[in-house]
């Protein structure tokens, strides 16, 4: 494992700390006009997300964690686990719905997603910021209620509910942002 300084610090470097991995997610370099300068730094957590705020001294030096990205296709359902194919080797995996996390709400047959592996555990599951799904399950809207603004439940082919606008119906094909899990649109 490289060992860098606190002055090469960028956001997005993942970082061993503790028996811990942890990716840069904002930092900030100090120097008061007194005593030595600092590091201070916000990580991410990639097995529990949980944000941590660190200070180093300035030149203190850290390891950094090198993380094997790769992208794969998700495949199928495997009794509860998800199996993914490496679109470059076309190796399988089978991973756990709790290591794909909310991810797992997002994943249809043919899904991209950009998985990353240190020393061959599955620390991250990244898939695009929105998806295009289908509404399998909702209620109709009826005529003459347009209230503003006013929505209704909706379940989603993977089985997922949100919340979508009363004149999305049945079999509409929807855009969905994964990181909060928001109607966007009808596509």
């Amino acid at each position: 494992m490289p060992a860098i300084t606190t002055n090469d610090l960028k956001n997005g470097i993942t970082l061993e700390i503790d028996n811990g991995l942890f990716t840069v997610v904002d930092f900030q370099h100090v120097k008061p006009g007194k005593g030595g300068a600092f590091v201070r730094t916000k990580l991410r957590s990639l097995r529990t997300g949980n944000i941590l705020e660190r200070t180093f001294n300035a030149g203190v030096r850290v390891e950094q964690a090198i993380l094997e990205r790769s992208d794969m296709q998700f495949l199928y359902r495997e009794g509860d686990d998800f199996v993914f194919m490496d679109v470059d080797t076309y190796e399988q995996i089978n991973l756990a719905p709790r290591t794909l996390g909310e991810a797992a709400d997002y994943l249809v047959e043919g899904a991209k997603a950009m998985i990353a592996q240190y020393d061959g555990e599955v620390v991250s599951v990244e898939i695009p910021v929105t998806v295009e799904l289908n509404i399998s399950i909702t209620e109709p809207g009826i005529q003459g209620d347009r209230v503003s603004g006013a929505r209704k439940p909706a379940t989603l082919e993977t089985g997922k509910v949100i919340q979508v606008p009363l004149f999305v119906n049945i079999g509409d094909r929807v855009k969905v942002d994964t990181r909060t899990g928001d109607y966007i649109t009808r596509v």
